[in-house]
């Protein structure tokens, strides 16, 4: 195995390894996502099917877009995390814990399962000082640098 691919490898999988580990978080530790998790996970799937096609093809542009969705992941953890710690408003979609597109019938009717609003605000878990968005924004930037280093060996 040559060095790029075992990079390649070991970044993928670090992508791999974190959308395990949101899914854990989620299915097994009943931690609903909020939007803002939602999103920081479609970047690691992409690396993940990035990281496949650069084992399968090699090459030097693969890795640089492996890079590229693992830093796109790492801003919208730096913004989620920004988020959390107040430093700056969040998305109105997760944040405002509107029940707008609901009837008032709806919520009334206490057969109805109404999911509550899972807020991009509040930090559901962490670990250090740092949330889960923080931690994915700072393991994502180390995938960005075995990326790029990936891409330097091609």
């Amino acid at each position: 195995m040559t060095r790029q691919r075992f990079l390649v490898l070991i970044a993928s999988g670090g992508s791999a390894a974190l959308l395990l580990g949101a899914l854990g978080f989620q299915y097994l530790g009943g931690l609903a996502p909020c939007p803002l998790c939602i999103l920081q996970r479609w970047p690691h799937l992409a690396a993940v099917l990035i990281g496949a096609l650069a084992l399968w093809l090699g090459g030097r542009l693969l890795p640089l877009l492996g890079a590229l969705a693992a830093l796109t992941t790492a801003g919208i953890g730096l913004f989620h995390a920004g988020v959390e710690l107040k430093w700056w408003e969040g998305l109105q979609s997760c944040s405002s814990g509107s029940i707008a597109g609901l009837s008032a019938a709806d919520l009334l009717d206490p057969s109805k399962d109404i999911a509550a609003v899972v807020r991009c605000d509040a930090i559901a878990w962490q670990m250090f000082g740092l949330s889960m968005a923080g931690w994915n924004m700072v393991i994502s930037l180390g995938l960005t640098l075995i990326w790029l280093a990936a891409a330097r060996r091609a």
